[in-house]
C-alpha cells in the first residue's frame, strides 16, 4: 500500500504535480467546493505517477488542503521516487 501525503493548492493558473524536498503538492484549477479540487488533485496524481484513477484513493483530508491517498499496486517509497521527492 503506498499512502502518500499531499499539499492541495485550489484555484491555481495551471495543474501540476510537484516535489519539493520531502513535500509534495498538487496545484488543481478546480476550486475547493464540493470535491472538485480533490478529485482533480487525485486525477492529477494518477496521472503524474502512471496509475490508472481507480487506484488512487482518498484516505484523509477531504475537507483539507493536506491529503493523504493510497496509490496502488505502488508502495509509499515507489510514489516518492517517481515524483521526484526524497
Amino acid at each position: 500500500m503506498g499512502l502518500v501525503t499531499v499539499r492541495v493548492r485550489p484555484r491555481a493558473s495551471r495543474t501540476e504535480v510537484t516535489a519539493d524536498g520531502r513535500e509534495i503538492r498538487v496545484s488543481v484549477r478546480a476550486p475547493a467546493e464540493g470535491g472538485r479540487a480533490t478529485e482533480e488533485a487525485r486525477r492529477a496524481l494518477a496521472d503524474a505517477l502512471g496509475v490508472p484513477v481507480s487506484r488512487v484513493v482518498l484516505r484523509r483530508g477531504a475537507r483539507s488542503r493536506v491529503k493523504q491517498f493510497d496509490v496502488e499496486p505502488l508502495s509509499g517509497e515507489e510514489v516518492r521516487i517517481r515524483l521526484g521527492a526524497t
